[in-house]
């Protein structure tokens, strides 16, 4: 059993599997480091007697936009108590309270979006305390093996090396970092959950890693891609030379933080009737409109109306990294910006996180499974990963009786290249990529820009392959090679919407169409045109 990528969703799975197999989990660099780490503000589950589980989906509904797939919604909101529950039985501590009563509760804040308080969360560093426990839980699991520093090339599919049967994976090659070689790694059943692909974006909240390896690589083996177009930006990431993509998670706005421009006025209730609480892509595009209006460099997060013992217990770990850069939340409104934070399409999936390769798995933010339409409501993202780890592994215990070992499996050809000669090229190349998607493929979208964006994606295509072809792997030529190829479909999916929704908004079509659904691009039917 071979997962690629040590988030919650990877780990989660892991296990859940490893009383029943045994289990390689890659991991790109130290096996905490991913976006679940950073996750400031919690999971979203029902836990309060006054609040619902069908509250939860009609805002999840909302939020999407009009596309979210339904069921795919009711889904996750009807599992995520029990899979919640889960991860407390693990170890992970959430912030209680002390009620009326004398009883102790969970603390449950609110976050966009949602009608209720249902966030639960380990102070403003939810991300960390479920990560570090999972890390732990897993490192210490004899049929749990983490291997850190290494990145999988790309996936092994049995018809492209000639074996009979049904079309299936059966391995990947993996760049063994430690020892700078490939490497082939047999597999009854792989499962990507390698995060997002915000790092295709020159401004992000995201860790270097998320590079949208899993939908590069899923793409190649033939698996189709969904509502790539759908780029949630957060609307608030500190403004800061010294910390460029430092979260101030949306729990802030939740408890009372309000948007101001830089006279100190207020701005959001210009642009919804929720505020500050309205759905990230509302704010972010405000957020947009004013820094462009009023030729501001950033907008400001002010919560200083609170009290100081208020902001230090609820946000600590925020209060003291601000203070380290000379900013006092409890004194001091932040100077914020949007980035690129959460990639809401991602590899088609059913309810098993099964893709269209028989034996692949697609689960968390690498996926597509209809739960967050055109527009990912806070905390429902860490909330999928467990849902669907659950799912999946549900789905691939039961097929553990049938599924074929492959014997043997070709070995990497390094036989026709060499090192490479000029590593300048890669970081021109990648540095070209993230900042001509920012200007063309960011907030506000037109037909041209999109155009001029896949001009330049498909020049840099003809140039990588060349160069992938004729040098040795590395890092940064596999994390560039898979970031290209998710800049095409980012690209292809936004030509494709011929309306502006939620994370979409494009000046050539501003209005919402009356039917709308997903944006669906398929290896086939491009490889045919």
């Amino acid at each position: 059993m071979l997962i690629i990528g040590s988030g919650a969703a990877g780990l989660s799975l892991a296990l859940r599997l490893a009383e029943h197999s045994s289990v390689i989990v890659l991991s790109k660099g130290p096996a905490s480091e991913g976006s679940t780490f950073y996750a400031q503000g919690g999971i979203a589950a029902v836990f309060d007697e006054t609040d619902s589980i069908e509250s939860h989906i009609e805002d999840t509904l909302i939020a999407g936009a009009g596309i979210c797939d339904r069921h795919a919604v009711s889904f996750v909101a009807s599992n995520a108590k029990a899979c919640v529950q889960w991860l407390i039985d693990q170890g992970v501590l959430f912030d209680t309270q002390t009620q009326a009563n004398g009883e102790e509760s969970y603390h449950l804040t609110r976050e966009g979006g949602h009608s209720h308080r249902r966030i639960l969360h380990s102070a403003d560093a939810t991300g960390k305390a479920v990560e570090t426990t999972l890390v732990s839980k897993a490192l210490n699991h004899p049929n749990i093996q983490i291997l850190e520093r290494h990145n999988a090339v790309d996936l092994i599919i049995s018809d492209k090396i000639g074996l009979p049967g049904t079309r299936r994976v059966v391995g990947a090659w993996i760049w063994n970092r430690n020892q700078e070689r490939v490497e082939t790694c047999q597999a009854k059943s792989v499962v990507l959950a390698t995060g997002g692909a915000s790092k295709v974006y020159q401004y992000t909240t995201n860790p270097d890693i998320s590079s949208g390896d899993g939908i590069a690589m899923a793409w190649r083996a033939g698996c189709r891609v969904a509502n790539l177009e759908f780029n949630q930006f957060h609307p608030t990431a500190l403004y800061h030379p010294q910390a460029r993509n430092f979260l101030l998670t949306e729990a802030l706005r939740g408890e009372g933080a309000l948007l101001k421009r830089p006279d100190g006025t207020r701005f959001m209730p210009d642009f919804d009737a929720r505020g500050e609480l309205a759905p990230r892509d509302i704010v972010a595009r405000a957020i947009d409109h004013e820094m462009k209006r009023l030729g501001a460099d950033c907008m400001y997060l002010d919560i200083s109306h609170k009290p100081d013992d208020f902001i230090r217990q609820h946000f600590p770990m925020i209060y003291d990294k601000l203070l380290g850069l000379g900013i006092d939340l409890t004194k001091h409104p932040v100077p914020i910006v949007p980035a690129a934070h959460y990639t809401c399409g991602g590899v088609m999936v059913d309810d098993y996180g099964r893709t269209d390769v028989d034996g692949l798995y697609a689960i968390g933010e690498v996926s597509y499974t209809g739960l967050h339409g055109a527009n990912r409501m806070a905390s429902n993202s860490l909330l999928e990963c467990l849902v669907y780890g659950w799912s999946a592994a549900e789905d691939i215990k039961k097929r553990m009786p049938y599924a074929r070992a492959t014997s043997s499996l070709p070995a990497w050809d390094e036989s026709r290249v060499e090192n490479p000669d000029e590593l300048v090229v890669i970081q021109h190349n990648w540095h070209e990529l993230r900042l001509f998607m920012w200007d063309y493929v960011g907030i506000v979208r037109t037909t041209k820009r999109l155009e001029r964006a896949l001009r330049r994606i498909t020049l840099l295509q003809q140039e990588l392959d060349e160069y992938y072809a004729k040098f040795r792997v590395s890092n940064n030529l596999l994390e560039l090679r898979n970031l290209v190829q998710v800049a095409e479909l980012i690209v292809r999916c936004a030509m494709l919407r011929k309306e502006s929704r939620g994370l979409h908004y494009t000046l050539d079509y501003p209005q919402p169409l009356a039917e709308s659904g997903p944006s669906v691009l398929s290896p086939l039917a491009y490889m045919n045109k």
